[in-house]
């Protein structure tokens, strides 16, 4: 696998659900995941492209930069990402909440995987990009790990 089955994974799906881990390696640099996270984001600049994310993403980005006491870079990535074009912020409602419920029962998921399984799910995603293969667990969505493409 590599940057090829990156770029034909969105293809196959009108929609795909982003987790919080790529959006890390992506504005907080990892280098072993920056090649892949750019693709990604770069694919999500095209017409066309569609991805959805929960909003406990955004809970989950902001930690380190208010940790550190960098309101000004928490300011940054939340202007950056709540105008990034087509990229879908999904509350969490009760269908989410319910469902995610369910993903904890029968898949011993952590609360924010399993909002972000649930968001996924209920937001029609069909394919989702991680780099965490506890969301294969679940198997109602297509899960492309970041390590199975390097």
């Amino acid at each position: 696998m590599g940057l090829n089955d990156l770029q034909t994974f969105p293809a196959r799906h009108g929609r795909v659900a982003l987790d919080t881990s790529l959006f890390i390696y992506q504005f907080q640099p990892n280098p072993k995941y920056l090649l892949l996270t750019r693709a990604i984001f770069s694919w999500l600049r095209l017409p066309g492209s569609a991805a959805i994310t929960s909003t406990i993403t955004m809970t989950e980005l902001l930690v380190q930069p208010y940790r550190a006491g960098n309101e000004r870079m928490a300011d940054e990535f939340y202007g950056l990402l709540t105008t990034f074009p087509n990229l879908q912020w999904v509350s969490t409602s009760l269908e989410i909440a319910e469902l995610a419920a369910k993903f904890r029962a029968d898949h011993r998921l952590q609360r924010p995987d399993a909002i972000q399984a649930a968001t996924a799910v209920h937001g029609q995603a069909s394919g989702l990009l991680t780099d965490d293969p506890v969301f294969r667990r679940i198997g109602v969505i297509e899960t492309l790990l970041l390590d199975d493409l390097l």
